[in-house]
């Protein structure tokens, strides 16, 4: 069988679809990625760049320049999924005819894609074969293709509904199951990466994780500078990941550049970062407590729903102090919170479980 994964040219988007995607090729079919701004390490995967017209900054522009109240109200996180279906409606236009002409060059028996990514769902409408909705974030599949599909730039396009959805938000986290969908174990996925030896093995001190968007760009949410500031009021060693700092730093504050952090969130006490929903799954996943900095888009919905769950804080960028770090390290009930989770997530039916779900369609 042939599948075709497709995302659009964003890693924080990608990356969640490329466990499914090597256990389909580990079960004997043709995969191929196809997406754009590939991550170092795609796990042997077959790709195609096709986001050489995709630009989300200037689909932005237009949509907030057209809706400036809920552009507004997108920074602070508070606009739902109105201005993100908006958005990225109008970029995945640029998605269709590349991902067309690839797809009529592999002929895919199915196409998978991501909820913002519905140019999969109308090339797979355009060669009559099946799709399929594979979640990655922790606002539900089905709306996020509801608002993208009901968005301005998609009025008068085709585009039919998937033929099977997976979802992979833990189920105590979810306020209602999609109907008819298929769970699957949210697996990390970091894109690969050197990492140095002492990332593997647990530190003198507990050793926090730092990181932050892959998203360039001016929104606020990054917690490393409100953690630096902090860090020497803590007994603890804090890991910068993919740090790009100048300045002088703390002794217990360590820079590295690009790792993989699902490799290192095993002998981590605590994970900060900046409420991506990839970042809290896959500190979920590995039942470590998590500090998130809620911001704009889908951080402050991923935030509540992590403090809700017991098994993390969430604290406004610029308002870290020592005492949020200390009780992140310190807290018994986060840690129980985070472990339970992580049982829980260990429970769902794992990628290579999922396969033959796919196999039924074709």
């Amino acid at each position: 069988m042939r599948i075709m994964f497709v995302s659009v040219p964003l890693q924080g988007h990608l990356l969640p679809l490329i466990p499914f995607a090597a256990a389909c090729r580990d079960a004997g079919h043709d995969v191929i990625l196809a997406s754009g701004g590939f991550p170092p390490d795609v796990l042997g995967l077959r790709s195609e760049d096709i986001g050489a017209g995709f630009d989300l900054p200037r689909s932005a522009l237009r949509t907030t320049v057209g809706n400036p109240r809920l552009a507004l109200a997108e920074l602070r996180g508070a606009a739902g999924h109105s201005m993100v279906g908006e958005i990225f409606g109008r970029a995945n236009l640029a998605l269709v005819e590349p991902l067309t002409a690839l797809a009529e060059r592999e002929r895919p028996d199915v196409i998978v894609f991501e909820p913002l990514s519905e140019a999969g769902a109308i090339v797979a409408g355009r060669l009559s074969i099946p799709s399929v909705l594979q979640e990655n974030t922790l606002w539900p599949a089905d709306e996020l293709f509801r608002s993208v599909t009901a968005s301005s730039s998609f009025a008068g396009l085709t585009v039919p509904a998937p033929s099977l959805t997976i979802s992979v938000i833990p189920p105590s986290l979810r306020a209602g199951a999609i109907v008819g969908a298929v769970t699957m174990r949210p697996v990390p996925s970091s894109g690969g990466g050197p990492i140095p030896g002492w990332l593997r093995t647990p530190g003198d001190r507990p050793r926090v994780l730092v990181s932050r968007s892959t998203l360039q760009g001016p929104a606020p949410g990054d917690p490393t500078a409100a953690v630096i500031a902090a860090a020497t009021s803590v007994d603890a060693e804090f890991v910068l990941v993919r740090a790009k700092i100048k300045r002088r730093l703390p002794a217990n504050v360590r820079p590295v550049g690009r790792v993989p952090i699902a490799e290192a969130l095993p002998f981590a006490a605590g994970f900060i970062h900046h409420a991506g929903a990839g970042s809290i799954l896959g500190g979920l996943a590995a039942g470590v407590p998590q500090l998130v900095a809620p911001g704009p888009g889908d951080r402050t919905h991923n935030a509540g729903m992590l403090a809700g769950s017991g098994a993390g804080l969430s604290v406004a960028a610029k308002s870290i102090t020592a005492a949020d770090l200390t009780r992140l390290l310190t807290d018994p009930a986060l840690r129980a919170a985070a472990r339970d989770v992580a049982a829980e997530i260990a429970s769902m039916p794992s990628p290579a479980e999922v396969v033959p779900a796919l196999e039924r369609l074709v």
